[in-house]
């Protein structure tokens, strides 16, 4: 059984920073790209930051600059540092495996809300 635990949301001030957590089990997390997701009221969910199994990253272009992915493959985590965010950033934000547009899966976290303050 699949499990993702998404942890780390909250509010931020303008221009902050978050670190967002996730844990996955019941899949070969170390043979996995993974990736964070983010969904915003009234609009669909969009892909945020992707990372392979041997660590290579790709950001959305809205994030560049501003978010680090990174992944630990001996606890099975993947994080997502945001730095410098913005109220367009407010989402709720979920990990899982590699997904294509439009980002459909079986199963999903509870996922974790990101609001910017501003």
């Amino acid at each position: 059984q699949v499990q993702l635990v998404e942890s780390g949301g909250g509010l931020a001030q303008p221009g902050g920073s978050l670190r967002l957590s996730c844990a996955a089990s019941g899949i070969i997390f170390s043979m996995k790209a993974m990736g964070w997701y983010r969904r915003a009221p009234g609009k669909q969910r969009e892909m945020v930051a992707l990372i392979s199994s041997g660590g290579s990253t790709e950001y959305r272009e809205s994030v560049k600059d501003r978010f680090t992915i990174s992944r630990d493959n001996a606890k099975s985590t993947v994080d997502l540092q945001m730095n410098s965010l913005k109220p367009e950033d407010t989402a709720v934000y979920y990990c899982n495996e590699l997904l294509i547009p439009p980002y459909d899966a079986d199963y999903w976290g509870q996922g974790t809300q990101v609001t910017d303050s501003s």
